[in-house]
């Protein structure tokens, strides 16, 4: 808009002062011509139109700078309340991550300490296991010697009552 503003300026000026003092076309005598006669020109009243038409179109180059700016303005007011926002909402996220891992944490040591306490209470049912055997064994050991002791006894009767 501006640029085709300027445009026109510059050719109403190109006009005004190449175009006006161009020695007129040479027009053959059996021509006649039936243009209006040029009107008088004021030259004042030219140069001050194109100073008044300058004036306008820089007030409405102004304008649109200043269109241009407010909207610019706009614009980068929204994007810093919408970047405001959208650190908020990273914070938050971050401050809820903090708190799930903590929660996890929490849980996981509690896991920790209930499989250490199951492996306690095998080792010492392990352990218990073993020396059951051992008790087994040393009670099958008994029964082994009192059996062969009966045995003799009873060989023993035996040979003494027969």
């Amino acid at each position: 808009m501006a640029f085709r503003a300027n445009q026109q300026l510059r050719d109403d000026i190109w006009d005004y002062r190449y175009k006006s003092s161009a020695p007129a076309a040479a027009v053959p005598e059996n021509i006649v011509s039936l243009a209006a006669p040029p009107a008088p020109r004021n030259d004042g009243a030219t140069a001050l139109d194109l100073v008044h038409q300058a004036a306008e179109i820089f007030k409405g180059m102004e304008n649109h700078a200043r269109e241009t700016e407010a909207r610019a303005q706009a614009v980068c007011e929204d994007l810093a309340e919408k970047l405001q926002l959208a650190e908020k909402q990273r914070d938050a996220a971050e401050q809820a991550r903090r708190e799930v891992v903590n929660e996890l944490n929490g849980k996981l040591q509690d896991v920790s300490r209930a499989l250490q306490q199951a492996q306690s209470r095998i080792m010492g049912a392990e352990e218990r296991t073993v020396a059951a055997e051992f008790r087994a064994q040393a009670a099958e050991a008994k029964l082994y010697r009192a059996n062969q002791e009966l045995a003799a006894v009873e060989e023993a009767i035996r040979k003494r009552l027969l």
